[in-house]
């Protein structure tokens, strides 16, 4: 026989906390809105007390669920990330030597013209002009 969910049992103990106070309230004659907000109030506190093992239960099962164990990796999976990180590294490299190329390299035209006119646009801010040499 399978066993009942603790979350089940907590959820139904709960509703009986709340449900057999609002009948006995409302039978006396209270105002159903006033006998809903006391129901819900004795629920509360009576559920705080008597509820406090189906409770702890609940969070147990929720802790377990949260943190279960992964599984295992497989090989393939294995393999993958060993390959990923290697396409990773080698695309790094590459980028890191067209951003800094080795001493007594020689640049092309196009990188050069750019650092030229990026150098010239740096010391025209600092004279407080634009880079065609205008002041704004």
């Amino acid at each position: 026989m399978k066993r009942i969910p603790s979350w089940l049992t907590y959820t139904v103990l709960r509703l009986v906390v709340f449900v057999v106070p609002l009948i006995v309230l409302l039978v006396i004659g209270i105002v159903w809105w006033a006998a809903v907000i006391a129901a819900a109030l004795i629920g509360l506190c009576l559920s705080y007390i008597l509820l406090s093992k189906p409770r702890n239960a609940v969070s147990s099962d929720l802790y377990a669920a949260r943190h279960r164990d992964k599984p295992a990796p497989s090989p393939d999976d294995e393999e993958d990330a060993a390959i990923d990180t290697a396409q990773s590294e080698a695309a790094g490299s590459e980028t890191a030597r067209s951003e800094n190329p080795q001493p007594g390299a020689v640049r092309s035209d196009a990188s050069r013209s750019d650092a030229s006119r990026s150098d010239a646009s740096r010391s025209d801010a600092n004279r407080g002009g634009t880079a065609s040499g205008q002041k704004a």
